[in-house]
């Protein structure tokens, strides 16, 4: 299996040393606020082990005369009011503290996975399935969420209430306190067995919620498809297996927890039971004894909240390898350090000597070279596969070539700065994308410098506005997802108007005219010839007739350059173009 996508399928695992220390790259910038939220815990503590002492008290006076036993009740009473109001300011200051930095780390951290994952090449994208994407994005970050605002400071609380609990223990009963130590050391042992058990568990359960949420996006997305060959029986079958095999995960994850839990209520119920058969003999008083049982529960409880603690950490450890291990994959294409930032193309291209393949060496280009010149009109044909939509693929830098060059102005395109080289070309493919919102932000782009004026020009220059304003809403017309409410023609005609409102000095058209009615076609036709005048322009396309006025017509065969001229010259020779243009003819 690739490298990157064990990675991305998180069978590579991090140590907790390595882990740990990458999050405290995203806590540093935070280490005030968590050390303030730190001090509001130690005080929280403190007041919470001051009400037993309290009350120790008063039961140890019980037998005061009334008067007295009145004030100390009131005093009992008072205090413990006032100390449980200021514990609960302590405790709304503390967690909003924390709340507001781990609500910043986590924008920080899924900024920084989003554009990681926009920085990839093409290839890295066909490796790594969708769903595995949304969810690093979206439920790991959440899952580190709850760790940075919740985990972390439980965490410390439990830690700080065990401490200063069982010096208060110790201070009463060296002896019982002791003895209720031996309980905890028991406890632990079963705790660091339960850790390693449910780890191993969360991890699996991990990559199944991964597995199933790529499988759900892949078939909704394919959901035309499945429904046209009847195959949702089968879909469904397939997506009940994984259900399943989730299902049986999250199961041994239940029984761990059904196992430990009881066996840590058990063992603080014997030791409540040791605390009142051994108080007495060792000559503590009433209160003292209500006191050290206050404190018992409250040093249990922490232990006890271990186990969800415990679950929590699993949930953060296994999303932040996952996290770390998407933002290990390195992207396949990256700007050199010195990479020069153009403002404007004149629209030259060539390909000296390129040789390209997607896997190892089983090239899809061999040798290819050839120049376009500023203004001109290239079309590239040849059979499937031969590498007429790689070779626009790359001049982009979709993909990085192993052999020769790419130039665009006698500018080698590794020399220039992928931001700067994509702005200045427009691509218009076969497969439109739309996103859903409204057709001016699909042509914007979201572009807010972009007024509606030049919208409306635009859309006029490419015949848009033909069918745009035939619409109730005109630009403010809803797209659904994917542009599913308006025809093929329509979309590429969207596609048009959104690649010449950037102000392109290339243009790439992959078969954008495939596939389309006769009138819409005629539109496209139009508004390619006006496109034209723009800049450079790179057509493939399967029907011939649609480039027949075309400057140069490159052909291609199994990765290589065969033919090369003008329509009416690559007739003449009665080669491999006049073969094709034949056949075409003769299919019609």
């Amino acid at each position: 299996m690739n490298e990157e996508l064990m990675m991305l399928r998180g069978d590579k695992t991090l140590s907790s040393r390595e882990l740990f220390k990458r999050i405290g790259k995203y806590v540093k910038p935070h280490w005030w606020r968590f050390l303030l939220a730190f001090i509001f815990i130690i005080l929280n503590v403190i007041c919470d082990s001051i009400l037993p002492i309290m009350l120790s008290r008063l039961v140890d006076n019980f037998n005061s005369p009334t008067s007295e036993l009145l004030k100390i009740i009131i005093f009992v009473a008072v205090g413990y009011f006032t100390l449980s109001l200021i514990n609960q300011v302590f405790l709304y200051v503390e967690s909003m503290i924390l709340q507001r930095a781990g609500q910043i780390i986590i924008y920080n951290l899924r900024v920084e996975v989003f554009n990681h994952i926009e920085k990839m090449s093409l290839n890295q994208f066909n490796e790594m399935p969708v769903g595995a994407l949304v969810t690093r994005v979206a439920n790991y970050t959440t899952a580190m969420s709850n760790f940075f605002t919740n985990t972390l400071v439980n965490i410390a609380r439990n830690i700080l209430t065990t401490l200063i609990v069982y010096s208060i223990m110790v201070y009463y009963s060296w002896r019982l306190a002791l003895i209720q130590l031996a309980m905890v050391v028991i406890i632990f042992i079963a705790t660091f067995i339960f850790r390693y058990i449910v780890g191993k568990q969360y991890r699996q359960q991990r990559a199944y919620i991964s597995d199933l949420n790529a499988y759900i996006s892949e078939n909704l997305s394919g959901m035309r498809l499945i429904q046209l060959f009847n195959k949702q029986k089968k879909k469904a079958d397939d997506f009940e297996e994984k259900n399943k095999r989730l299902l049986k995960e999250n199961f041994k994850i239940v029984i761990s927890y059904s196992m430990y839990r009881p066996f840590v209520n058990f063992m603080q119920y014997v030791a409540l039971a040791i605390t009142f058969i051994l108080g007495v003999k060792f000559s503590l008083t009433a209160g003292e004894i209500v006191a050290f049982y206050m404190y018992l529960s409250k040093f249990f409880q922490p232990i006890q909240s271990l186990a969800d603690e415990l679950n929590h950490i699993q949930q953060a450890k296994t999303a932040a390898e996952r996290l770390f291990s998407l933002l290990d994959v390195e992207p396949q294409v990256l700007d050199k350090e010195d990479a020069k930032e153009i403002d404007h193309f004149e629209g030259k291209i060539e390909f000296r000597n390129v040789w390209f393949a997607y896997e190892k060496e089983n090239w899809i280009l061999k040798d290819v070279s050839f120049v376009i010149n500023p203004k001109e009109t290239c079309a590239f044909v040849g059979a499937t596969g031969a590498g007429k939509t790689t070779i626009l693929s790359l001049l982009v830098r979709n993909y990085e070539i192993q052999k020769g060059q790419i130039l665009v102005d006698d500018i080698d395109i590794k020399d220039i700065k992928i931001e700067s080289l994509r702005r200045a070309i427009g691509q218009m493919l076969q497969d439109v994308f739309l996103f859903s919102g409204n057709i001016k932000n699909n042509i914007t782009l979201n572009d807010e410098n972009i007024d509606d004026d030049r919208v409306n020009e635009v859309c006029k220059y490419v015949n848009a506005d033909k069918f745009i304003y035939r619409l109730e809403k005109g630009l403010d017309s809803e797209v659904i997802e994917r542009g599913e409410n308006f025809s093929q023609g329509q979309r590429q005609l969207l596609s048009f108007a959104r690649t010449v409102i950037h102000d392109p000095q290339i243009l790439i058209l992959d078969e954008a005219t495939a596939n389309i009615d006769t009138e819409t076609e005629s539109l496209i036709q139009e508004s390619l010839q006006r496109m034209k005048s723009i800049g450079t322009m790179l057509v493939v396309a399967h029907r011939l007739s649609t480039i027949q006025n075309a400057d140069k017509i490159i052909c291609l065969q199994n990765g290589k350059i065969v033919e090369e001229g003008t329509h009416q010259q690559l007739l003449k020779n009665k080669g491999y173009y006049f073969k094709l243009y034949q056949l075409q003819l003769n299919n019609n």
